[in-house]
């Protein structure tokens, strides 16, 4: 390949390197990522003090970056003294412009928090004007720690370690932990981090209003998921997931009230329900359960679950497998009980 596709390559490296106040990069990292993608683009190998030419030419005609060399933990690093500054420039098509306005007008329910001043910034510069939402999502204002959510994903995007201090709500005392943080998921109003731990690289979250503090740990290497989270939650309702369990066929009857409610809003993507011979069957088998539909999701068991299936009441009734239907019922009789002390 051509020498000058291949400085040009490097250039575009170095350059989002550069420009990156989330880490802290010497001589040694610029060559060692420099390289590594290179390798994946198909180019051979450079030395180190390729890179450190490269550096000094974009300090003159062109480019001229101001570029500042500092010390952290007795290592010299090197970046752009301005973060935004950059050697390549390329202006916004009128059709890309209103793709970004779009979707800055989509997302604006993080406004106001902390780490998304970009947000506001970035309308300003693209001239975007306010205007009434038109798309509406499920939001919860006195979501604790909500601030958490700027600061997460910037770690996120980033790719910066950070040690998370946390408590239970069983136990007040602090924790720590050194975390590092892929995902952050919503469920049910409130939000949740997810990532591995640094020790042993298990798969665990954190709910937001039990983060006592976040502090970035640049200094320490980052490891990439190396399995799709998608993935990791198709099998489970919410985000507990227990990884001794085994994925369950349940099966639930539904009232006429609300089987047109559940068949429009599945409980689970694997949600099934039964016409036909297979209704024919199972109304034989359960002859007191008239009129009403057969459903069936093929889901791991844990407490979001139980909990959604029992917040239909009466209107649905687990059948199958014994050991989630002996959890609903003993909670059902835990409810009945603690009624039958206070009920006037």
């Amino acid at each position: 390949m051509p020498t000058n596709k291949n400085a040009l390559t490097r250039y575009k490296y170095l350059d989002e390197m550069l420009s990156d106040r989330h880490h802290f990069y010497d001589i040694h990292d610029l060559t060692e990522k420099c390289n590594e993608k290179l390798i994946d683009a198909g180019f051979p190998e450079v030395s180190q003090r390729c890179i450190e030419k490269d550096i000094n030419y974009l300090e003159y005609d062109p480019f001229y970056a101001e570029i500042e060399r500092y010390r952290v933990n007795g290592h010299r690093c090197i970046r752009y003294k301005n973060p935004s500054f950059t050697i390549f420039r390329k202006e916004l098509s009128e059709e890309e412009s209103n793709l970004i306005l779009e979707v800055l007008n989509t997302i604006g329910q993080f406004d106001g928090l902390a780490h998304f001043e970009w947000l506001d910034c970035f309308k300003i510069g693209l001239g975007l004007k306010k205007r009434p939402r038109i798309i509406s999502f499920s939001n919860n204002p006195y979501l604790q720690n909500s601030n958490l959510l700027g600061v997460l994903f910037d770690n996120i995007s980033n790719q910066v370690v950070i040690k998370l201090e946390y408590h239970t709500f069983t136990d007040k005392e602090a924790r720590e932990i050194i975390f590092h943080p892929y995902l952050l998921k919503q469920y049910n109003n409130r939000w949740y981090l997810i990532g591995a731990a640094d020790n042993d690289g298990k798969i665990l979250n954190f709910a937001l209003d039990r983060i006592d503090a976040v502090t970035a740990l640049p200094e320490v290497k980052y490891k990439p998921c190396n399995e799709d989270l998608a993935e990791r939650f198709e099998d489970i309702i919410g985000v507990t997931l227990y990884e001794d369990r085994d994925v369950e066929h349940i099966l639930f009857w539904v009232s006429n009230h609300s089987k047109d409610y559940v068949g429009t809003k599945p409980i689970h993507g694997s949600q099934c329900q039964y016409k036909n011979e297979k209704d024919e069957e199972f109304r034989r088998q359960y002859p007191s359960l008239d009129e009403g539909a057969f459903f069936s999701i093929d889901c791991i068991p844990n407490y979001e679950l139980i909990r959604e299936l029992c917040s239909f009441g009466k209107e649905l009734i687990v059948l199958s497998p014994s050991s989630i239907q002996d959890d609903i019922f003993n909670r059902i009789k835990s409810m009945l009980d603690s009624y039958s002390v206070v009920r006037i």
